[in-house]
């Protein structure tokens, strides 16, 4: 298990902007593909984008494509998500995934750290 901590959430204007990050404290999130899922109200969870620690591809759900961006720094055994064009349907809690490479067993998740978009 790998503790994960999200933050960068908030209340934001459509149309706007905001960056999410997803810390691994104290671990190396070296051989870890990582992801970011979305659970809005009343929704089941969503996979949103997600980047591969082999090569660093980028895959993303086709609501979020060119809007959103993830990248990773290793180093400092980070993930973010950078969101633009914010919508009201993009109002959800945004949740991190580590999953060790090999494996398929579900992964890691962060406690969730919530973006509201106002119209």
């Amino acid at each position: 298990q790998v503790l994960l901590v999200e933050s960068g959430g908030g209340l934001e204007q459509a149309g706007g902007s905001l960056r999410l990050a997803c810390a691994a404290p104290g671990c190396i999130i070296r051989n870890y593909n990582m992801g970011w899922f979305r659970q809005a109200p009343g929704k089941e969870r969503e996979f949103v984008a997600r980047i591969t620690w082999i090569g660093g591809s980028t895959y993303y759900a086709d609501s979020v494509k060119c809007l959103f961006t993830i990248s990773r720094d290793n180093p400092k055994n980070t993930m973010y998500l950078q969101m633009t064009s914010l919508k009201p349907d993009d109002t959800a809690v945004y949740y991190c995934n580590a999953e060790r490479v090999g494996l398929s067993d579900g992964g890691s998740w962060g406690q969730g750290t919530q973006v509201t978009v106002s119209s």
